[in-house]
């Protein structure tokens, strides 16, 4: 693995263990939102390990039962690794404001991103950026409540 790409993925846990700090701190008063997206923590099984995985996310797209992630990595040409462990396994949990809900998961086809990809940048630029930082597809995952 490049220097790169070690202090990219250390950058994007040190981004993780900050937004959990808040949340513990603040007692789950804060930390909920970010740059206007909610947040969630989404649960995964790891597909090498089996062993429970988490990563503070932000779902700019959703709805009663549905949220939308975007697994973007900051633009990083490699997908993320919770992006992977749902390929393996699509049965993941979400937990919303302290609510901690299964959700069954799916990449959204070519159609369902066309449609969703105008709402995602919408909501945060940022992804379009993203994209013209990689030639990596971004997935969008759509988690449905189970």
């Amino acid at each position: 693995m490049s220097t790169n790409n070690r202090l990219s993925d250390l950058g994007m846990k040190l981004m993780n263990g900050v937004h959990r700090a808040i949340l513990a701190v603040s007692g789950g008063r804060l930390g909920w939102t970010l740059g206007g997206m909610p947040s969630l923590e989404l649960h995964t099984t790891g597909r090498v390990s089996g062993i429970r995985r988490s990563t503070m996310l932000t779902a700019p797209v959703h709805s009663k039962g549905r949220w939308v992630i975007v697994a973007s990595k900051g633009g990083d040409d490699r997908d993320p690794l919770w992006y992977r462990n749902l390929q393996a396994n699509p049965d993941a949990e979400i937990t919303v404001r302290g609510r901690t809900v299964p959700v069954r998961t799916h990449t959204a086809s070519p159609a369902e991103k066309a449609e969703l990809w105008p709402q995602i940048v919408a909501v945060n630029s940022r992804y379009a950026e993203y994209q013209t930082k990689t030639t990596r597809d971004i997935p969008v995952v759509i988690c449905e409540e189970r």
